[in-house]
């Protein structure tokens, strides 16, 4: 049984890391390892439930870019063009995923989320991965252009490399930011749109989990959800403002180099038996 105290820790963990190119789902199974839960049927939905609350900072967050009728230049648009378009690019992107994730839901979560070696090694080879990225292809991007520009054929893309984050450690984050930083998209943008891609991308994946799950959960156990769920909205408030502040005057190689001191840190914590 997860505590209060631990529900506190493992929500704020994943409301910090999951719209920061770290691996949200790495961190919290390898907390709950230091924390000496036992990788139980709850603690995994626990884990993919608590996700519910960074969803909701988004789309608080962006209410208003969901409803404008205003696009970037200041020119109004008819009945929301500018969001009804946004949202079809997100339902492109978030397709390969689903078909991805509903394919392989019984290995995601019976196989992957119990290998903390698969953890380790997409940490630190995702690391290295986002520093090579930001060297190779700093140049790359046209910083004038802003997330309603992006394509059909980018969002799909941008998708196609999001369903690699299907594998505990690789972060959905990094796999759009990476994905959108070769195909050429601002920072900026592909950050926002890595956000938005997240609303359905875990709405599914929670849905789902839930669906399957929810009918075994004890009052006590519902009750270590709501608390998990609201810390973990507060802090990904704070997360995504942070990290959109950041991103104005750094590059993504710090957090390919947390990544990899993440991934030694975890590698040795291993070797001790923790």
């Amino acid at each position: 049984m997860v505590e209060f105290w631990q529900a506190i820790i493992l929500g704020a963990v994943e409301g910090i890391t999951e719209f920061l190119p770290i691996s949200s789902t790495g961190h919290l199974i390898l907390t709950s390892r230091i924390l000496g839960l036992n990788q139980t049927e709850f603690l995994k939905t626990f884990e993919i439930a608590i996700q519910l609350g960074a969803i909701l900072a988004v789309l608080w967050l962006y209410r208003v870019r969901f409803l404008s009728r205003t696009s970037p230049s200041g020119v109004q648009t008819p009945d929301g063009l500018v969001a009804k378009e946004l949202f079809k690019k997100v339902f492109v992107a978030f397709l390969p995923t689903a078909l991805v994730g509903f394919a392989l839901y019984k290995l995601i979560k019976n196989v992957l989320f119990e290998r903390i070696d698969v953890i380790v090694w997409a940490l630190l080879i995702g690391g290295a991965l986002m520093i090579l990225a930001e060297l190779v292809l700093r140049h790359h991007t046209e910083e004038d252009r802003g997330i309603e520009d992006i394509s059909y054929r980018q969002a799909f893309l941008i998708g196609v490399c999001q369903s690699f984050a299907v594998i505990p450690g690789i972060s959905r984050a990094a796999a759009t930011i990476l994905g959108g930083l070769a195909l050429g998209v601002p920072r900026r943008a592909i950050v926002e749109f890595s956000f938005l891609l997240a609303v359905p991308t875990m709405l599914a994946a929670t849905g789902l989990d839930l669906l399957k799950s929810s009918p075994t959960f004890s009052a006590a156990e519902a009750g270590i959800l709501v608390l998990g769920f609201f810390v973990s909205f507060v802090t990904a408030l704070l997360s995504i403002r942070w990290l959109m502040q950041f991103i104005e005057r750094h590059t993504f190689i710090p957090f390919g180099v947390y990544r990899i001191l993440a991934g030694i840190a975890f590698l040795f914590l291993l070797a001790r038996g923790v």
